[in-house]
């Protein structure tokens, strides 16, 4: 009895051990924080105690927390379109109710969990295909690549629903490629670094594991992205509908891909290795327009700090100019106040006034006639200038005041 009960002990610690060794050993995405629970024995239990509601759709149901409310109810409202262009791009729906469980914050994060499948601490989006669970962080649906997190799980959803033993590139490519993820400036910059240094990895060694240091997972991703799009775009929908079906019937995924492309999975991957440096190399980057798009963005961006570093220079002037112009017109105010307040005080001197003497002119030889008047006695007599000597009026030889200077 006690040894059947240490090995019931160790068969419930065994899963734990598996998770935790499968969250810790993939590392974060480096386009997003998501990750997938594949492949593990994990058993859902009850609903958990800090979900207080849900919100059902047609096709899905969000169990939320009480922070999450308001949340559920707007994901509630996009969540079916989003599945439907699911549809549109595999050209399958995955059947049943997908459950979401959403919470606010790391702890309620954590708490929604199934038991063994503890998230990674970088992640804020979880996947467990097999049970059809998505456990989302509130907080993440808010953030910009809100949208491509939870179409990421989705997908992931979506094919474990519709098949197994789908290969891992696979899976993260066609999550790529439905949420948009392979158009980014990293996917190509990863795919430069990976045809440069001849560091492009072979998908069957991609199939079950994924690399360990970041830049082989940023590399991996990209490769996935890109071949899957490649697929698509070069066999078309229809193909790829057959390729999940065949996968969904229990069929080998190189079988299904063989009968599905008409090709087998290495004469395919060899065809689109061959073409990788004319798409990723040096020579896109100097014959096409990349390079054009490039240069217009680094001259854009040094046109626009130019442009700054000249204003702040302007207006560092114009404030010095102002300061300047301030402290001239204080000092020319406190001077004038002065000026007023010396000549406002007793006994202070005059100003200083210029005198200019004006001479008389000479007497000329010949006089002209003087204007005649007559006195009060009757006699005539002629009326003396101010600019001629003075002239004896009374006739007892004296004569008249000689005029003052005058003061300018």
């Amino acid at each position: 009895m006690r040894h059947l009960l240490v090995l019931l002990l160790l068969l419930l610690a065994m899963p734990r051990a598996w998770a935790q060794q499968l969250g810790e050993g993939s590392g974060p995405h480096p386009h997003g924080h998501e990750a997938l629970m594949d492949k593990v024995v994990l058993v859902p239990n009850a609903r958990p105690p800090q979900v207080v509601g849900e919100v059902t759709t047609r096709r899905f149901r969000i169990l939320h927390t009480e922070k999450a409310t308001g949340a559920a109810k707007e994901l509630a409202s996009q969540i079916e379109s989003v599945r439907d262009s699911f549809g549109q791009i595999l050209g399958r729906d995955w059947p049943g109710m997908t459950e979401v469980r959403l919470g606010v914050g790391r702890d309620e994060f954590e708490a929604l969990a199934l038991p063994g499948g503890r998230p990674p601490g970088w992640a804020v989006a979880l996947a467990y295909p097999a049970h059809q669970i998505i456990l989302l962080d509130a907080l993440s649906l808010n953030a910009p690549d809100g949208q491509q997190t939870l179409r990421h799980e989705l997908a992931h959803v979506a094919l474990g629903q519709l098949a197994r033993g789908w290969p891992r590139w696979f899976q993260e490519g066609v999550a790529q490629n439905v949420t948009g993820e392979r158009f980014s400036l990293t996917h190509y910059s990863a795919l430069f670094r990976a045809v440069t240094q001849e560091r492009v990895f072979r998908f069957t060694g991609l199939s079950s594991s994924w690399p360990d240091r970041p830049a082989d997972v940023e590399i991996a991703y990209a490769q996935s992205a890109a071949f899957v799009a490649h697929l698509s775009a070069r066999y078309g929908p229809q193909a790829m509908r057959e390729l999940v079906d065949g996968v969904s019937r229990g069929e080998h995924f190189e079988t299904s891909f063989a009968k599905a492309f008409r090709t087998s999975l290495d004469v395919e991957e060899d065809g689109w290795r061959e073409g990788l440096a004319a798409r990723y190399g040096w020579l896109p980057l100097t014959t096409s327009s990349a390079l054009l798009w490039l240069t217009a963005s680094v001259l854009c961006v040094a046109a626009y700090a130019r442009r700054r570093r000249q204003k702040a220079i302007r207006l560092a002037e114009m404030a010095a100019q102002e300061a300047a112009d301030e402290a001239a017109l204080r000092l020319m105010l406190v001077a004038q106040q002065q000026q007023a307040s010396e000549s406002a005080a007793p006994g202070a001197p005059l100003p200083t006034q210029e005198v200019y003497w004006q001479s008389a002119p000479a007497e000329p030889e010949h006089p002209e006639a003087s204007p005649h008047a007559e006195s009060p006695s009757g006699d005539f007599a002629v009326a003396p200038e101010h600019d001629s000597e003075p002239v004896d009026m009374d006739g007892d030889g004296s004569k008249g005041r000689v005029p003052k200077p005058t003061l300018h």
